[in-house]
């Protein structure tokens, strides 16, 4: 097996609050591979931006990470991305691993051309050659389908918002970083565009070879970009596996109730199923399984002990944390098909 390029170890996270400490990440563990497609998905406030905002350590005033470890694999060396000084995360955040976020309208200078944003962005990262960041920035939004020369030269106000998400996502490869992280890329885009911004993304990442972690709420986007999709709840994560094994044999409860509140294309008119109750306060989380007091198939042991994260599959490639992860298995057999 590849080396991972990035290896999250017991990673935790917590933000200062009012009423205490928000313990918005806990306990989370997992690999990604070089050119690997890795989607987070889960209900909002689960954590997702928080873990992907640790990552690149531009956690907002107030979080801070109070365990584990984030670990960079750069060629045969290992870099502890926690402990890195200032220089060097600067170097880190954009030529090894870059952030894409959400919004494409507030992420851009209103008041500055594409081309001052592109030269800054280099400048701020090393890269000194002005020419050289012009013709990387005109080659990648070639491939990004937008018409270079009309767009490297505009304002952003003078570009839709699929144009705009575009120039971020070719902003992000332009010093070639291993990993690309992304938020929510295709939110508050038409459904056509949102198919542009998918195909895109599918043809950069296997030209330029880099892994892709993306955080979803869309399950059929999930579907078709990714290899590997891990679920999270309450700030832990609760199943990882190959995308289609999750897709078709969900191993926790969660997950399965995800996916059949995801309205289909096919079939008949039935009504969503949503998950009943609210996700658990995290400044008390609880000391047992976090899904409990809404999952169907809750027995005692499940308000007592944790579950732990382990792989149950015969090729160790799909983990849940559910003490009755058969159950779920086998009541997916019954669920709608997502539409793929």
């Amino acid at each position: 097996m590849a080396t991972p390029v990035l290896t999250v170890e017991h990673l935790s996270v917590e933000y200062k609050s009012a009423r205490g400490q928000v313990k918005a990440i806990r306990d989370v563990s997992f690999e990604v591979l070089p050119g690997q497609a890795t989607a987070f998905i889960g209900e909002s406030g689960c954590g997702k931006t928080t873990l992907a905002l640790s990552l690149v350590r531009l956690l907002p005033t107030g979080g801070r990470v109070t365990g584990g470890q984030i670990t960079f694999h750069k060629g045969t060396t290992a870099v502890n991305v926690l402990n890195l000084p200032a220089p060097a995360l600067r170097r880190y955040r954009w030529a090894d691993c870059a952030m894409v976020f959400q919004s494409a309208l507030n992420a851009l200078n209103p008041v500055l051309r594409i081309s001052s944003q592109v030269q800054d962005t280099a400048r701020a990262h090393g890269e000194r050659d002005a020419k050289k960041t012009e013709r990387r920035a005109l080659e990648l939004f070639e491939r990004v389908r937008l018409d270079p020369d009309r767009v490297y030269n505009a304002y952003p106000h003078e570009l839709s918002g699929g144009m705009r998400q575009r120039v971020l996502i070719a902003l992000g490869v332009l010093l070639d970083p291993q990993v690309v992280i992304m938020d929510e890329p295709t939110t508050a885009l038409d459904v056509l565009t949102q198919r542009t911004v998918i195909d895109v993304l599918n043809e950069l990442r296997t030209q330029m070879g880099f892994a892709l972690l993306f955080i979803s709420h869309d399950l059929s986007m999930a579907a078709e970009l990714a290899q590997r999709l891990i679920t999270m709840y309450a700030g832990q994560i609760v199943e990882n596996g190959p995308v289609e094994s999750v897709f078709y044999a969900p191993m926790h409860p969660y997950t399965l109730g995800l996916l059949r509140a995801a309205p289909t294309l096919t079939g008949g008119r039935e009504e969503l199923n949503s998950i009943p109750g609210s996700p658990p306060d995290l400044i008390n989380p609880p000391i047992a399984c976090p899904f409990a007091a809404r999952c169907p198939y809750v027995r005692p042991i499940c308000t007592e002990q944790m579950p732990p994260l382990e792989a149950h599959d015969a090729a160790r490639e799909h983990l849940s944390a559910c003490h009755f992860w058969p159950e779920a298995m086998a009541a997916r057999k019954s669920a709608a098909t997502v539409a793929r």
